[in-house]
């Protein structure tokens, strides 16, 4: 584990690719009510003021637990209205004030304020299918042997958000910037295409500096939990779970521990879901 954060300030958690259907928010969703499953203070901050999917995720749940008559553990979370990046800056000391952990989802696009969230993340989390098409976000491969060949627009941006950051990191006694690719949706990947993937993110992980840990598979339960709101670790209020909820479950709990997040100061207990 990393050490503790500075008094007064939020460990923050940045969501960010600029690629659709990775489940990036369905994996902030599940990361942020994890913490408050271990007695963190946890707040979202959702930057996509048209999609809005991580705030509709925890409105579904709120309507969920007044229907049910329910206290599940639930973080806090708004919708961005920063028009400038003095206006997200402000947004993020707000809520960080009152937290342990300020879970961030940003949008799939590249706009000014995505990148200043990234520019600010204490811990950048970019999930992404386990298919080319995805790598290439970071990074291109030579068609014929599927070595690397150069850095995306992306990996760029995320290189130049770090040096910018790495300021921040003695000016403003910030923890370096620790960059994680979450590989999503593993389980329909033909062996050959998963080893290539593999050999391609351990060389950009070299050239780039990220990390890798595996995330949630493709399972349709994510999709079916929508609309409730609820989450894996809500199990006392799924019905039955089968053989393949466990292992998800555990999958959550893999995914958290290799975040590697730093302890929460209101709660000694290990970062690992139970």
């Amino acid at each position: 584990m990393t050490g503790p954060n500075v008094s007064g300030t939020a460990h923050r958690i940045v969501f960010a690719n600029e690629k659709g259907g990775t489940g990036k928010s369905t994996t902030a969703v599940h990361i942020a009510v994890a913490l408050s499953y271990l007695g963190a203070n946890v707040t979202a901050l959702d930057l996509d003021p048209r999609q809005r999917t991580t705030h509709r995720y925890m409105e579904n749940r709120f309507r969920t637990m007044q229907r049910r008559d329910l206290e599940l553990p639930t973080p806090a979370c708004e919708v961005s209205r920063a028009q400038s990046p003095e206006d997200l800056l402000a947004e993020i000391e707000r809520l960080e004030a009152d937290c342990d952990y300020l879970v961030i989802d940003n949008p799939g696009r590249d706009d000014p304020l995505a990148r200043l969230a990234v520019e600010n993340a204490d811990t950048l989390v970019t999930p992404m299918n386990d298919s080319f098409v995805d790598f290439d976000l970071i990074g291109q491969v030579d068609p014929e042997n599927f070595k690397v060949k150069k850095l995306s627009f992306f990996a760029e941006l995320i290189w130049e958000a770090r040096m910018k950051r790495s300021r921040a990191t003695i000016e403003r006694k910030r923890p370096e910037m620790d960059w994680v690719v979450v590989r999503n949706r593993t389980g329909h990947v033909e062996a050959r295409n998963r080893a290539r993937i593999e050999s391609a993110l351990t060389e950009m992980a070299k050239r780039v500096g990220f990390r890798v840990v595996y995330g949630l598979s493709e399972r349709v339960i994510y999709r079916e939990l929508f609309p409730s709101g609820l989450t894996l670790l809500d199990k006392g209020h799924l019905g039955d779970l089968g053989t393949s909820h466990l292992v998800a479950r555990q999958e959550l709990r893999s995914l958290l521990a290799g975040l590697k997040l730093p302890e929460f100061e209101r709660g000694p207990k290990a970062l690992e879901p139970a």
